[in-house]
C-alpha cells in the first residue's frame, strides 16, 4: 500500500502573463497547473541551494587567503584576445 505524501498549500499571487505562460506550458505537456508549479519551484530552490553551497565555499576560500588580485586577472582577462593569451591565473 503506497503512502500518499503529505502537501501543503502555498498561494503566491504573479503577473497575469506568468498565469498565462504556466497555463500554455500545462497545456503543451498536458500536464496540470500544479505539476508545472511544483517542478519550476523545486527546480529554483534546487539552483538557490546551490548558489548558497558555492558562496558559502568561496568565503571560504577568502578566509583562507585563496585570492587573486585583480590586476592579475584584469591583466589575464585582456590577453584573451591576442596571440599570446596568459594562462589561466590560480
Amino acid at each position: 500500500m503506497a503512502i500518499a505524501a503529505k502537501t501543503r498549500s502555498v498561494t503566491a499571487h504573479v503577473p497575469v502573463e506568468l498565469a498565462e505562460r504556466v497555463d500554455e506550458v500545462a497545456d503543451r505537456l498536458e500536464r496540470s497547473k500544479n505539476w508545472i508549479v511544483k517542478q519550476a519551484l523545486s527546480a529554483w530552490l534546487d539552483q538557490e541551494d546551490e548558489r548558497s553551497r558555492l558562496t558559502r565555499e568561496a568565503l571560504l576560500d577568502v578566509d583562507g587567503g585563496q585570492v587573486l588580485d585583480h590586476q592579475t586577472v584584469e591583466d589575464w582577462a585582456a590577453s584573451l584576445g591576442t596571440d599570446s593569451p596568459l594562462p589561466v591565473p590560480r
